[in-house]
């Protein structure tokens, strides 16, 4: 662990420096996985990597105030795009995954965005390879998270929050109700507990007027570092030829999909007025937790992108079951081939 926060360290003062946007995310991820790739031990604890997580619902549920409920009125629209957005995206990243030789299984459960270890048991129940899948979706998480933030940065002119300068500090004590809410979200089943719990909590106190957390520059940093540090870490044992095979495979992927979705993400836009950026940013392939990093990171309507990034997660949980299913009974053909 020391160990990972440390080169995240040195990752992110390296992107500071160079003037990076997201530097303290971005900047510890890669250097995680570069170093994880070359055989260095790194690792976040899982109930770190969750704490951080709980921070960051929290911090997320604050935005909310009851000035937005009336803008809720608009989002089935782009709930009705995102969807079908997910679906034709999917099918095309699953179509490129069965031309690099994955079997029907592993090939649409790797494309599917989001829910990792959701589709990784799924795929796996009905003959699907892990690895593969497993791979495939951290490296689309990862991809998305290296790509949007500077293509925003350089079309759009979406600087990220500058965190360092902030020095505003509100309602510091819900941080200490956090052991106590987390537990509460795995005992009623929510996706990503560590996430969604404390974020509800956040926007039932945010919408009552009772608090409101906003963490000083240092503490969204500190955020940021750790997190960053627990994704670039995933990836020790993997040689760095399979790695760069893994790489373009998913690269090409990520592209296609995006290339789909940022064009739903343009019907969202002239349907609902949010910026591009915004929509972009909600339709991407990538995590809730990760994608909402960006989003508060960046200033981009974060309750917007979390309300469509966790309808994405409970349609593919809905889903999912069933297509595998569908999968397995298809299987044979795959076998035959």
């Amino acid at each position: 662990m020391l160990r990972s926060l440390g080169v995240g360290i040195i990752g992110g003062l390296v992107f500071q420096l160079a003037g990076m946007p997201l530097a303290w995310m971005l900047g510890p991820l890669v250097a995680n996985l570069v170093v994880s790739v070359r055989g260095v031990e790194v690792r976040i604890p899982e109930r770190m990597r969750e704490l951080f997580l709980g921070v960051l619902g929290l911090v997320l549920g604050s935005q909310v105030t009851p000035a937005l409920a009336h803008r809720v009125l608009d989002w089935p629209i782009s709930a009705a795009l995102l969807l079908l957005g997910v679906f034709c995206s999917t099918a095309l990243a699953a179509a490129w995954y069965r031309y690099c030789g994955f079997d029907r299984v592993s090939a649409w459960f790797a494309s599917a965005p989001g829910a990792m270890t959701a589709m990784v048991l799924m795929a796996d129940k009905v003959g699907g390879d892990p690895q593969r899948i497993s791979v495939a979706q951290s490296l689309r998480v990862i991809l998305v998270i290296l790509i949007l933030p500077p293509l925003f940065w350089t079309f759009e002119g979406a600087a990220p929050a500058d965190t360092a300068s902030v020095d505003r500090h509100q309602d510091l004590w819900l941080l200490l109700i956090l052991p106590l809410i987390v537990p509460l979200g795995r005992w009623l089943r929510l996706p990503t507990p560590a996430l969604l719990a404390p974020l509800f909590v956040a926007v039932a106190l945010g919408i009552g007027g009772v608090a409101s957390l906003h963490l000083p520059g240092w503490g969204m940093n500190t955020m940021l570092w750790v997190l960053g540090c627990a994704i670039g870490s995933r990836f020790k044992g993997l040689s760095g030829r399979r790695l760069g095979r893994y790489v373009w495979q998913a690269g090409v992927a990520t592209a296609l999909a995006l290339c789909v979705l940022a064009v739903f993400a343009e019907l969202i836009h002239r349907a609902v007025g949010v910026p591009r950026d915004v929509a972009l940013l909600a339709l991407a392939p990538g995590g809730i937790g990760e994608m909402a990093i960006v989003a508060v990171a960046l200033g981009l309507d974060p309750m917007f992108v979390a309300f469509h990034h966790l309808l994405r997660m409970v349609a593919l949980m809905i889903v999912a079951p069933l297509w595998a299913r569908w999968l397995s009974r298809h299987a044979q053909s795959d076998r035959d081939d």
